[in-house]
């Protein structure tokens, strides 16, 4: 066992951690998630980037010993390398707008500094976690930084699999291109289209959305080092704030740049904001797509059953042979999830007073979590569904054969009352389209079927000769039904 001091008195540690007595009091206060710092390994990277540039910077300007500087930065690498994370126990959930975190972070450098000097963990008066590894900083511009550059480095991580997804999508549309099914519109047919149509427009979607979380990305690498505790950079000397982001930049390997304005850096938390709110927008498309899959794949005897999905796992514990489209569901409820976290994140940046936002831990959690359950969904949709799906051709052809809704190809040869009469004649007796159309004699037999083969109502083309309609014969256009005055 050691003893360690603080403000409050005196603590008692067991001599095998490599955490002080802050972060022994921020486990027994912020007993709040159960999620601590150390599931989040890209978070943790960046706290060891931050402190590694501070040493650097420090020893630089002559403010830091370079034997400090040295064990400093050496400590920092083994933890950007996946040493020591479990030593971060402290909860993701808590007060002091990050204080907590950033004494953890200092604790675990210093005493692993200290090892490397050849001292005792907890000999702080060799080198100090406040002193030394926390130097020309404080919580407010060291905590935001690290979770900047550690959604920045999880986000790739999951830009990642968004792209696999996209990739699996674009596979399916070139296996579907010459499916022909029929399109919906509020659920109700529409007009012919083709499946590979269908899963292009998806990964259209997924692809927008990889470009909207790049380019908010790219706006969390202005940071705030060298700002302290309002934003004046009280405690640290001419150049520092600098000095400091351009060793960031070489430490972390990534194109950091100092904020406009460091005061303004200190209390804002817009740049969270936007990127939350484009994580929620592809949360929202992808939830779209994993509905349409779950609906494509209904039945598969009294749904669409349009599309099968890989059977994954028994679905009913009474049903026999039931299987649930329970991929799809599951990022369902990821998407939900992150919604929410948008609303919180809102909430969070809404909350930030004066000088100082308190409720950047929240906003941490929700975007380094719902960056992970984003990337675990995209991964687990890609690999146990999207790339096995299948088309039922015979089905979705079917459901175009005889469909009402061929009578929209009718329109520029027929006009727009005799195609109506068309589909609520067919709609009424159950009668096909084509056999309306020639029986009345209003097309030749070879021009309605060029006209309605649905291979050629998937994309713009040319109408069948309008002149071979018999123009002046009778269209049975039914009465309007009456309708209630609302």
């Amino acid at each position: 066992m050691r003893v360690e001091h603080d403000l409050l008195g005196e603590r008692v540690l067991p001599e095998d951690v490599r955490f002080g007595i802050q972060t022994l009091r921020a486990t027994e206060n912020f007993r709040i998630s159960g999620v601590s710092l150390a599931q989040f390994s890209d978070f943790i990277v960046g706290l060891a980037h931050v402190k590694k540039a501070a040493a650097l910077a420090n020893h630089e300007l002559g403010l830091l010993a370079a034997d400090k500087a040295r064990a400093i930065a050496t400590a920092c690498d083994e933890i950007a390398a996946g040493r020591m994370h479990d030593e971060f126990v402290v909860d993701m959930v808590q007060g002091g707008a990050g204080t907590s975190t950033n004494m953890n972070a200092n604790e675990v450098i210093a005493n692993r500094a200290l090892e490397l000097m050849g001292h005792g963990r907890g000999d702080y008066q060799w080198l100090h976690p406040n002193d030394d590894v926390n130097r020309s900083q404080s919580t407010n511009d060291a905590y935001p930084t690290a979770v900047k550059i550690g959604v920045y480095l999880s986000m790739q991580r999951t830009l990642s699999a968004m792209g696999e997804l996209k990739a699996a999508l674009a596979d399916r549309a070139a296996a579907f291109a010459d499916v022909i099914k029929m399109g919906r519109t509020q659920l109700q047919d529409a007009v012919p289209m083709t499946l590979g149509q269908e899963f292009a427009a998806y990964a259209v979607m997924v692809g927008e959305s990889v470009q909207h979380l790049r380019r908010a990305g790219d706006d969390l690498l202005a940071v705030g080092m060298g700002a302290t505790a309002v934003g004046t950079g009280i405690n640290t000397v001419p150049g520092y704030a600098e000095r400091v982001v351009q060793k960031l930049a070489e430490v972390s390997r990534l194109p950091v740049r100092r904020a406009e304005d460091l005061v303004e850096a200190t209390q804002d938390s817009g740049h969270f904001v936007q990127l939350s709110a484009t994580l929620k927008r592809a949360a929202v498309q992808i939830s779209k797509i994993c509905n349409d899959l779950r609906l494509l794949s209904s039945g598969p005897r009294a749904g669409l059953g349009e599309i099968r999905l890989p059977a994954v796992q028994p679905g009913s514990s009474i049903m026999p042979g039931k299987v649930n489209p329970v991929i799809p569901e599951v990022v369902n409820q990821v998407c939900f999830q992150i919604i929410g976290y948008d609303l919180t994140v809102t909430l969070a940046a809404d909350a930030g007073q004066l000088e100082l936002n308190m409720a950047e831990p929240i906003i941490a959690f929700d975007l380094l979590h719902g960056l992970k359950l984003l990337r675990n969904a995209c991964s687990t949709l890609t690999h146990r569904c999207v790339l096995g799906i299948e088309a039922d051709r015979e089905r979705c052809r079917g459901f175009v054969e005889g469909s009402v809704a061929l009578a929209t190809a009718l329109i520029p040869v027929l006009g727009y009352d005799r195609s109506v009469a068309v589909a609520a004649e067919a709609q009424r007796d159950g009668t096909a389209v084509r056999d309306i159309v020639v029986r009345n004699g209003w097309l030749a037999r070879e021009d309605l079927d060029r006209l309605l083969r649905p291979e050629s109502m998937t994309a713009p083309g040319p109408a069948a000769d309008p002149g071979r309609a018999r123009v002046g014969t009778r269209t049975r256009v039914p009465e309007p039904r009456p309708t209630e005055d609302r």
